[in-house]
């Protein structure tokens, strides 16, 4: 849960100017909330806003309302659509694929950025073209919640084109920025700029060059993640520079600015404006957005330097301000681990999942490989259940919600009952398809297995006690050492074979975090179904 830490006579910095990070920022006459002020009794919030993988976070405000969205990258649902009234206080309410992915694209869904204009939103994202490399496409609807009608690729270049952002020039024409994915071949990469029609299907005209990465530098082999604004007669450009995930990675935020969005470009000379510090480290690729009062905020992504790639780059929020000279910067330049909230109140921030399969449809917090959408059928009457239809290959079928810290519990209840005979369902910890590891029954057998770099072992293999259910238990600590169980009624807890913890360093992927729940393995057309899940996650 978040901390809500009183904090009293503390005066909110008002800056002037509103820099826009949407396109148009849209006003409201409804009732707007009021800054905190210094007879306001205020609370703090506690980084992250968005705990668990949120890598690339991207906000708009349209009148009082925020809508934010993240790269998926190999998890489906496809790109989180997520709601907030201050923003530290996110629900997610559904995403921009739901149910399958583009027509044109086969995977890496990173990089969303999300917009909006004269009553419509705008997801620009990177996807990678079947058969070919990575392009920057866009879809559109007219309500933030979808759904949303995909315009397809806008740019594919031969090393791939990633990070789309859209950006009108001082005359009011429509342009794209992004960069050319050069750090995949070892080239440079170029941020490229470009004409876009207004009905955001294509590019006319020819790409000009903003800037580039500078290996001497901080930079690195890389800058991406362009997030533009426009602020007294500049244009500020926030971007990440070097090595962006995994446990080589070391990001940082830059800035540049440029009286025309030609340029010419002039990189801050006290850049990189935000690094690491004893809670975070990597920060970077973040949009930049304002609240009504004209303060300036950056929705961004870390790694906590605790578990670190074991949840995933987390989604980040902190206040810009800008010095004498015009040039933005962060307290401190580096993530807070807790800071005013921008309304002066918020809420307590739930980490854990209890989801007895109640309700009709299953919650937008499940997720599932973008390769193998799982079938799966809720049934909300007696008690509620959900059923798993079993996969013949790899880990079988799977369904997972986000890790948000290293240090959890995850229980789950299955009608063995149900069950058919050379079909294992149970609970699991994924890493992807390739890499997982669980405990389930198969058989008669409750069996702890592992698959590693594809090879699949059996850690542990004993008789399953008789009954109609049994729950299974992982528990988790510095995100990496995994204890599993079993039991018939939840009272007395069994661990088959070696007590010892499994060693799952090797289950996240360099670009996500681990994901722990359901998974079934059998012939076509079995089933698993399953009582209820539940997640909880402690700090120790």
């Amino acid at each position: 849960m978040k901390k809500l830490l009183p904090l009293f006579g503390l005066a909110c910095l008002l800056l002037t100017g509103c820099a826009e990070k949407n396109i148009q920022t849209a006003t409201s006459t409804a009732s707007q909330p009021q800054p905190v002020n210094a007879t306001t009794r205020s609370v703090a919030y506690t980084n992250p806003v968005l705990p668990g993988d949120f890598a690339d976070p991207s906000v708009v405000r349209v009148g009082d309302d925020y809508w934010a969205t993240a790269t998926s990258s190999e998890w489906a649902p496809l790109f989180p659509l997520l709601h907030s009234k201050n923003l530290v206080d996110w629900e997610t309410v559904g995403h921009v694929f739901p149910e399958k992915s583009p027509a044109w694209a086969e995977a890496h869904f990173w990089a969303p950025e999300i917009s909006y204009e004269n009553g419509k939103y705008y997801i620009y994202y990177t996807a990678k073209k079947k058969g070919g490399n990575l392009c920057v496409g866009v879809a559109s609807a007219t309500n933030p919640k979808g759904p949303y009608t995909d315009h397809g690729p806008l740019v594919c270049q031969e090393v791939g084109s990633i990070d789309g952002f859209p950006i009108r020039d001082e005359k009011g024409d429509l342009y794209l920025i992004w960069k050319e994915d050069g750090n995949s071949r070892r080239l440079p990469t170029p941020l490229w700029g470009q004409r876009m029609n207004e009905e955001r299907t294509g590019l006319t005209g020819e790409k000009f060059e903003l800037f580039r990465n500078d290996p001497g530098t901080w930079e690195g082999g890389l800058v991406e993640g362009p997030a533009l604004v426009r602020k007294n007669g500049y244009y500020y450009m926030f971007y990440a520079g070097d090595k962006c995930c995994g446990r080589e990675c070391t990001y940082g935020v830059g800035v540049a600015r440029a009286k025309n969005l030609r340029g010419p470009w002039e990189k801050y000379a006290k850049n990189p404006i935000m690094q690491q510090n004893d809670a975070w480290k990597c920060a970077g690729h973040g949009t930049v957005v304002s609240d009504q009062n004209g303060r300036d905020f950056f929705l961004y992504h870390a790694y906590t330097t605790g578990t670190f790639v074991y949840p995933g780059r987390q989604g980040l929020l902190d206040e810009i301000f800008w010095n004498q000279d015009g040039w933005p910067y962060f307290k401190g330049s580096v993530p807070s681990v807790s800071s005013v909230v921008p309304y002066s109140k918020n809420a307590p921030q739930v980490f854990d999942v209890n989801d007895e399969f109640k309700a009709s449809t299953l919650a937008p917090s499940w997720q599932w490989s973008v390769t193998q959408a799982p079938p799966f059928q809720v049934r909300s009457a007696n008690n509620g259940q959900l059923v798993l239809k079993a996969h013949p290959e790899a880990i079988g079928s799977m369904l997972g919600q986000r890790t948000k810290t290293g240090n959890y519990t995850a229980t789950a209840a299955l009608d063995v009952t149900s069950l058919p005979k050379g079909t294992m369902a149970g609970l699991s910890a994924f890493g992807d398809p390739n890499n997982s590891v669980g405990i389930g029954v198969q058989d008669g057998n409750v069996v702890v297995w592992q698959v590693k770099r594809k090879q699949a072992t059996d850690v542990a293999r004993v008789p399953a006690p008789q009954a109609k259910t049994l729950q299974f238990k992982v528990e988790v600590q510095d995100g990496n050492k995994l204890s599993f169980s079993f039991s018939p009624d939840g009272q007395k807890w069994t661990t088959p074979g070696n007590a010892q913890p499994i060693d799952g360093s090797f289950l996240p992927p360099w670009d996500r975090g681990v994901r722990v729940g359901l998974s079934a393995k059998g012939p076509a057309g079995a089933t698993a179904a399953f009582d209820w899940f539940k997640l909880t996650h402690s700090s120790k």
